[in-house]
């Protein structure tokens, strides 16, 4: 009998390896695919990574509520890339500016448009910034957020929102 309980926990123990597979995708789990050496060592290696890959067309969904490219009605920097706008209500995007470049920018920019900073709610710590203008047409509070991403850029969320 214990022959049977034995063998029964194996084949149930391999049965859910097999359907944790099957629902988790099986596969390599995102690891890179060896390629045989081409050198004399026989060390497989690592396909290299694409690392300047195309920015994404603007694409608008039938409402218009979310693009991929640089719709937006808010002012971005020169460089500003990967650039996603949902609405007229968010913009995110990165840029090699800093912080500082960042908030300047934005001083200048919404200034030239009439919009007046919070003074009160903007701060910086560390690698972050956070501002309020008011004055848009909606009556609506312009947020900007930035944070270092690290590696020469920041990343920028614009926000359209009452606060």
């Amino acid at each position: 009998m214990k022959k049977y309980n034995i063998l029964f926990a194996i084949l149930a123990l391999a049965f859910a390896s097999l359907a944790c597979q099957a629902v988790m995708g099986g596969g390599n789990n995102g690891a890179p695919t060896l390629i045989p050496s081409d050198d004399s060592s026989g060390i497989p290696t690592v396909p290299p990574v694409a690392t300047d890959l195309p920015t994404m067309p603007a694409v608008a969904t039938d409402d218009g509520s979310f693009t991929f490219g640089d719709k937006t009605d808010f002012p971005l920097p020169d460089d500003a890339a990967n650039v996603v706008s949902m609405g007229n209500d968010i913009v995110n995007f990165q840029t090699k500016l800093s912080l500082d470049e960042g908030m300047k920018f934005y001083r200048d920019q919404f200034g030239k448009l009439g919009y007046t900073e919070r003074t009160e709610l903007t701060f910086t710590a560390g690698t972050t910034f956070s501002m309020v203008f008011d004055g848009h047409k909606s009556g609506k509070a312009i947020t900007v957020q930035g944070v270092d991403l690290g590696d020469g850029t920041i990343n920028i969320s614009i926000t359209l929102a009452d606060i």
